[in-house]
């Protein structure tokens, strides 16, 4: 399984809930069995720039590969790279 993870901030505080609400589109590409957007809850003040986490799980290499192909990956990374200013990702094989 792989477990794929999106950090971003936004450009503005203003545009934290639009970046989130445009990172939601996401979950209806179909490849992922979890997929979830949610607010960083800024617990941890060295990790307060991060406000939206994707979090999604796929299979294999070749859901994650399929589930970034799709159109509609495309059409959301063009709404909301305007409006975010960092993305951190990353792809980890669970229990490895």
């Amino acid at each position: 399984m792989i477990r794929h993870i999106v950090f971003f901030s936004a450009l503005r505080k203003e545009d934290v809930e639009a970046v989130r609400t445009g990172l939601l589109a996401l979950g209806n590409i179909p490849h992922s069995s979890l997929f979830e957007v949610t607010l960083n809850t800024k617990v941890d003040p060295l990790s307060d720039e991060i406000d939206v986490v994707v979090y999604a799980e796929f299979p294999d290499d070749a859901a994650l590969a399929a589930y970034k192909a799709h159109p509609l990956y495309a059409q959301t990374t063009a709404k909301v790279k305007p409006l975010r200013e960092l993305r951190y990702s990353a792809d980890v094989v669970a229990g490895s």
